[in-house]
């Protein structure tokens, strides 16, 4: 499958491999059991520039738009889950201020993504709207000094950790373009305050937090595109970005449990027989499904990363599709790796048991797993999302 990558590509997916290798799989455990946030394996992405993987070019950045995103997510995901969802938030939020930056906002939050020296995430969630993600509450007032922002935001990857955040808020004012806004706030900022620290079943590093915004005043330079733009945000940069990465992570997920099951079946054997677990039928046959559950979910991503790019007009069903795919091959591929791996993957903190915890997170993590099966059935019959 790389004869589907570009040259350029497969080199930053070597240097994300050499960090797996050397930085994510040795945390890795110690991130999941201790709910730690994995500071040395972003600290080590931003030493390889690859924080600055979505910045154009033309700000310092490696320019790869989602079939890169797609790409890197899964490398890293094949480490660490946690490590991948935060690269893959930064990523997103990197991507969404550089849709329509100005240049203030390339010389403020641009040019130091791409100099490995600014982390930044996304802010989506709310409480009262689920995963309805394009119906924030969170209100963006208009003042002469700028804007106010009132609300309170969950599940915000990288909480505490990043140097800004990519916030969606209503629009100040009625829009023709939609009530659908987004402003960058930068981590010090006033009236930003942080919940409980994240301790979850499955993806704990991640540092999934509530933030809370009480009158947090926002520079006008800090508003990205014009207000209310909706659709425009929604559905050409958030949506996409986010859900391949999400795919991505997942991907990689499936892909380490596989590569478990491999190397577990070739390695064990019966003494009474001599005979590896590989040479049996049925597991050959189980495995065969794995194998093709993970290959088709890959490319479906990679396909449509590659229509996104392109521009597509049948990029966003695949895009919707992608990431519900990427959900149902990671819990199938690893619930069916518990089972073929037997007693060694039920030990305490195993590994196949994180990949499992993590894994799961899928269906739940906006938006679901049925909602977006719902919109690829409305997209592919040309019907409107919502």
């Amino acid at each position: 499958m790389d004869t589907l990558l570009p040259d350029a590509l497969l080199r930053l997916r070597d240097i994300a491999d050499a960090l797996v290798v050397d930085v994510l799989l040795p945390a890795a455990d110690a991130v999941d059991a201790n709910a730690q946030w994995p500071g040395a394996a972003m600290t080590a992405l931003a030493g390889q520039r690859l924080t600055g993987l979505t910045v154009p070019k033309s700000h310092g950045g490696l320019g790869q738009g989602l079939l890169g995103l797609a790409t890197i997510t899964e490398t890293l995901g094949r480490g660490c889950a946690s490590t991948a969802m935060c690269f893959g938030m930064h990523c997103v939020g990197a991507a969404v201020i550089a849709a329509k930056s100005s240049g203030a906002q390339s010389a403020r939050y641009l040019e130091p993504i791409a100099a490995g020296q600014h982390l930044t995430s996304l802010a989506l969630s709310e409480s009262a709207s689920g995963a309805h993600f394009f119906l924030p509450q969170t209100q963006l007032t208009a003042t002469d000094a700028g804007y106010v922002v009132e609300g309170t935001k969950q599940f915000v990857t990288n909480g505490g950790h990043a140097d800004s955040y990519v916030v969606s808020t209503l629009a100040s004012s009625v829009s023709a373009n939609g009530d659908f806004s987004c402003v960058v706030i930068d981590a010090d900022a006033d009236g930003v305050t942080w919940g409980a620290e994240w301790a979850g079943f499955g993806m704990r590093g991640n540092a999934s937090r509530p933030m809370t915004l009480e009158g947090t005043l926002v520079p006008p330079d800090n508003l990205l595109g014009t207000e209310g733009d909706q659709a425009w945000y929604v559905f050409e940069v958030v949506a996409p970005y986010f859900l391949t990465a999400i795919a991505g992570t997942y991907l990689g997920v499936a892909q380490a449990a596989l590569d478990i099951t491999i190397a577990h079946l070739r390695s064990r054997r019966h003494a009474h027989s001599g005979a590896t677990l590989s040479e049996i039928d049925l597991l050959q046959h189980r495995v065969g499904q794995m194998w093709t559950s993970v290959a088709r979910s890959r490319l479906l991503l990679q396909h449509a990363a590659n229509a996104g790019d392109l521009g597509s007009a049948e990029a966003l069903t695949a895009i919707l599709a992608c990431k519900a795919d990427a959900a149902n091959a990671a819990v199938a591929v690893t619930n069916e790796a518990m089972t073929l791996c037997g007693g060694m993957a039920y030990r305490e903190n195993s590994t196949l048991s994180r990949l499992l915890r993590d894994a799961r997170a899928s269906h739940v993590m906006s938006p679901t797993t049925e909602m977006l099966t719902i919109w690829t059935g409305r997209s592919a019959m040309g019907l409107s999302l919502l």
